[in-house]
């Protein structure tokens, strides 16, 4: 499991450097997408499986947003890819600071340290990520009720913002 878990943390780094990396919008809306699902697979490493695939999906329904937004405003007929120089020399900036910062900042951290939720299983009635879930819904309601109607608005005024002079999403027909 602690394979799995390196895997998943190095293309979650790896996924985080190809957004930052990558000027076109294009390849850094498929790298957010890599490194949420990457971030998802360490919830669900540690316990947390309804609230991973929750988290995906309104995280991917978000993304498709961002990526319309961003390929309809980019208007770049030879867009720069993850092969090419500028972009490979941010990549190895990127690779090597993360490095540095590991070196740096891990003393102490070691994969003994990682505890899944459920571990300790055999003395509670029930699991880690449901007790989660229930108190998202009876306390937390009202808030996601919330989040859901700012997100809306958040997307109308995006709409708004980028029409211009009656050129764009929301235009009179």
């Amino acid at each position: 499991m602690s394979f799995v878990m390196y895997v998943v943390l190095i293309s979650f780094v790896l996924g985080l450097v190809a957004v930052a990396s990558n000027p076109s919008p294009y390849f850094a809306a498929l790298g957010l997408v890599v490194v949420a699902g990457m971030g998802c697979g360490v919830l669900v490493g540690h316990g947390g499986p309804f609230l991973s695939l929750v988290l995906f999906l309104i995280y991917l329904g978000g993304m498709l947003v961002v990526f319309a937004y961003s390929a309809a405003l980019a208007a770049e007929p030879y867009p720069e890819t993850w092969g090419s120089r500028p972009v490979l020399v941010y990549m190895g900036f990127y690779v090597v600071g993360v490095i540095l910062a590991s070196v740096v900042c891990g003393g102490g951290w070691y994969e003994t340290s990682w505890v899944v939720v459920d571990e300790f299983g055999g003395f509670s009635v029930f699991r880690g990520d449901i007790e989660g879930v229930a108190l998202m819904y009876s306390s937390g309601g009202w808030m996601l009720l919330i989040s859901g109607w700012v997100l809306l608005l958040a997307l109308f005024v995006v709409l708004e913002l980028t029409r211009g002079l009656s050129r764009g999403a929301l235009r009179a027909i």
